[in-house]
């Protein structure tokens, strides 16, 4: 089988080159979603890399995603900010789309936050909820583990039953409490995108289980779990998926209530930060 184009030697080159332009690795990261790059405004004594900057890495071309790593302190603890992700729905292949998350792993991360702006598949869900990820449903037929597997990024057959952290899920639980913060939880359909659901494909989600749907996160938390990381995953409900409310969506609706769920967002994060 041919080798992929983003695979071991492509994901260490880049994983070096971050340990070369960093004070240190520190063990924990977050990706941030559509429209919840501010959160990396927030870190102090900031270095920022440009993704052109990083070999392998192309430019983010979705609205709300900055393409820039951050590193820096928030809440007084090192950690890195991936400000913008690459999308199966971009036409990129699932080895790119999963590079982060494996350079971040090479480099020396532990923990991983993965973000995402999502639509509401639950109806007692509100756009400017916070959901915990409590697991997930990958509804493409894809993924990034599928060909040759190359045993220095993790086994053959990772287990999948504990993809999200439930140690670290009780830490956000704990964290929301403290701010006094509503933390929906709730599982997260991966879809491939770029169109939005349809209304039936909406109720067919329900059915299944789904809380949330969106078109990101599940590729990068499974190579994640493959590479030995603890996953912790956050939806912001930027608006209720299709057929539930008598509107059109568009992504416009999604980076603005993104950006008035900022606050609650940042807060809830920058609680958690301190306590991987």
């Amino acid at each position: 089988m041919e080798k992929p184009a983003y695979g071991y030697e492509e994901a260490l080159e880049a994983a070096e080159f971050l340990k070369s332009r960093l004070p240190s690795i520190p063990d924990r990261a977050i990706i941030l979603g559509s429209g919840l790059s501010s959160l990396a405004d927030r870190f102090e004594e900031k270095i920022e890399i440009p993704y052109g900057d990083i070999p392998h890495f192309p430019l983010p071309a979705v609205v709300g995603h900055r393409g820039v790593l951050v590193y820096g302190k928030l809440a007084g603890v090192a950690a890195i900010a991936l400000a913008g992700r690459f999308h199966y729905y971009e036409g990129y292949p699932l080895d790119l789309v999963v590079l982060p998350a494996r350079v971040l792993a090479l480099a020396g991360i532990k923990k991983l936050i993965v973000t995402n702006a999502a639509g509401g598949v639950n109806t007692d869900f509100s756009p400017g909820n916070i959901m915990l990820i409590k697991d997930h449903l990958n509804m493409t037929g894809q993924n990034p583990l599928a060909g040759t597997n190359d045993t220095r990024f993790g086994t053959r057959f990772p287990d999948m039953s504990h993809v999200y952290s439930e140690e670290l899920c009780d830490v956000a639980r704990k964290v929301a409490g403290s701010l006094g913060l509503k933390l929906v939880e709730g599982i997260y359909q991966w879809n491939r995108g770029p169109s939005y659901e349809t209304p039936a494909e909406v109720r067919m989600a329900r059915i299944l289980g789904a809380d949330a749907v969106g078109m990101s996160t599940v590729p990068e938390a499974i190579a994640a779990r493959h590479a030995g990381l603890q996953v912790l995953g956050f939806s912001l409900i930027t608006n209720m998926a299709a057929g539930i409310l008598n509107q059109p969506l568009t992504h416009k609706e999604v980076t603005e209530t993104a950006a008035r769920a900022e606050s609650d967002f940042c807060a809830l994060i920058a609680g958690i930060m301190p306590l991987l």
